[in-house]
């Protein structure tokens, strides 16, 4: 069960907030031949893969239109019913998100302006295994059809029947994907990031995964693909005061620790006595769960701190920099407002981080282990770029030519000062 902690002091914070992650260099040399077999031989090297780490033979890897059509015949219709209250939301909160052209005229005659566009080509990766997630199908494919990407490929692991769950292609259609892959693991990023006659390459590859996906991820950057964030494993801290119900911090702990062995959740607390009381009703509740040796194995990588004060509490948790972030104190707006490492917040004690991860709008692909120190979460511009554009009339080069000459001297760059002297030379011979 967590370990329980009194006080801690400062210098024991960083062995506090370090994560259960395992190293990845162990899986290079694994994933470097997985990508250069498929770079060399495209479809085959994933047809080989496919075999040997899914033990399924496929010959062909897209998702028919027959397959769709028995998938959405196969859920049945309350979840039909779920899941469109769960786009709808997720549809909303990042619809929000877009932003007007920001425009301003920095002197006379220059006008520079930034507009937002779309990436043209995304891959979504969806995790198969015990629990796939369709609920992942929504938070990358939704901002990615609002955003306006051109080309979305999904890839998801097929099952030993070689198909792709029923739910997961249900919402895939839903949201209007339609190029559906069912091949997963390293073979799946690599074909994304290096293409195949089937699947096409892209710009950027999203989606969560096990060591391997996350260490193929991070070799497609060597690809020139772009990713949605470092990932490791999921994670939760809630902090919670005399104000809090202990029966359900400890759902909310065992909601993430459920999700894998390497899962991991910290309670802190400035009421003493919530540390045994969340500690019993997790015992209690862990009975009734059907992935309780899972959430046992995580909750070995747990800690439940007491501190004294709320500073104390506050300065710990922008130090870890939770993932997934519940607040149930009295003070509420005290740790809003000192809030600085977070990749998403739940607030008060009717918020549970379930509803993040499903339906309530905001976006599940967060950053981890301590990356919310400085990267965001999936959101609409994780799709988007921002492009810059400056337009200068005659006035403007002549008011702002010189400037640019002196700073090109300055740094030696002739040719760029040149750029503008001939300019106003021209405009000077005009007169």
């Amino acid at each position: 069960m967590m370990q329980h902690y009194l006080n801690p002091s400062q210098s024991e914070w960083d062995s506090l907030t370090e994560r259960p992650t395992a190293s990845y260099d162990s899986l290079e040399p694994l994933v470097a031949t997985v990508f250069d077999a498929v770079k060399a031989d495209g479809d085959q090297a994933l047809k080989k893969y496919t075999a040997e780490f899914d033990g399924i033979q496929l010959s062909d890897f897209r998702v028919s239109e027959e397959e769709l059509k028995l998938a959405a015949s196969a859920v049945p219709l309350a979840l039909k019913k779920a899941i469109q209250n769960a786009k709808e939301n997720i549809e909303r909160f990042h619809e929000a998100q877009k932003t007007e052209t920001v425009k301003v005229s920095t002197q006379t005659g220059v006008d520079c302006w930034q507009e937002k566009r779309p990436i043209e080509k995304v891959g979504l990766y969806i995790p198969g295994g015990s629990a796939p997630l369709f609920s992942t199908v929504l938070m990358l494919s939704i901002p990615a059809q609002i955003a306006g990407c051109k080309e979305i490929v999904l890839c998801s692991p097929p099952t030993k029947e070689g198909t792709l769950p029923a739910v997961v292609l249900y919402t895939a259609l839903l949201c209007g994907v339609k190029n559906i892959y069912k091949v997963g693991g390293i073979q799946a990023v690599a074909a994304m990031a290096v293409g195949t006659a089937s699947i096409s390459k892209v710009h950027k590859i999203f989606g969560p995964g096990n060591q391997y996906v996350t260490a193929a991820k991070q070799w497609a950057t060597r690809h020139h693909v772009a990713i949605d964030m470092p990932a490791g494993p999921s994670e939760l801290l809630v902090v919670a005061d005399a104000t809090a119900d202990p029966n359900f911090i400890a759902a909310d702990l065992l909601s993430q620790a459920e999700h894998g062995q390497d899962s991991q959740v910290l309670f802190v607390s400035t009421y003493k006595p919530l540390l045994d009381q969340v500690a019993e009703a997790i015992k209690a509740q862990l009975v009734e769960l059907p992935r309780k040796e899972i959430a046992l194995a995580a909750l070995k990588n747990s800690k439940a701190i007491f501190f004294e004060t709320d500073q104390a509490a506050i300065d710990f948790i922008n130090a870890y920099g939770p993932e997934h972030y519940i607040i149930c104190v009295e003070k509420e707006e005290l740790y809003l407002d000192q809030l600085i490492n977070a990749g998403s917040v739940f607030v008060g004690n009717y918020t549970p981080e379930s509803a993040g991860d499903y339906a309530s709008g905001t976006n599940h692909t967060l950053p981890t282990n301590g990356y919310a120190k400085q990267y965001s979460g999936v959101n609409l511009d994780s799709f988007r770029k921002a492009i810059s554009f400056q337009k200068i009339s005659k006035e403007g080069i002549q008011a702002l030519g010189e400037t640019i000459e002196l700073m090109a001297t300055a740094e030696g760059l002739d040719a760029h000062k040149n750029a503008v002297s001939i300019r106003l030379k021209a405009l000077k011979d005009e007169i």
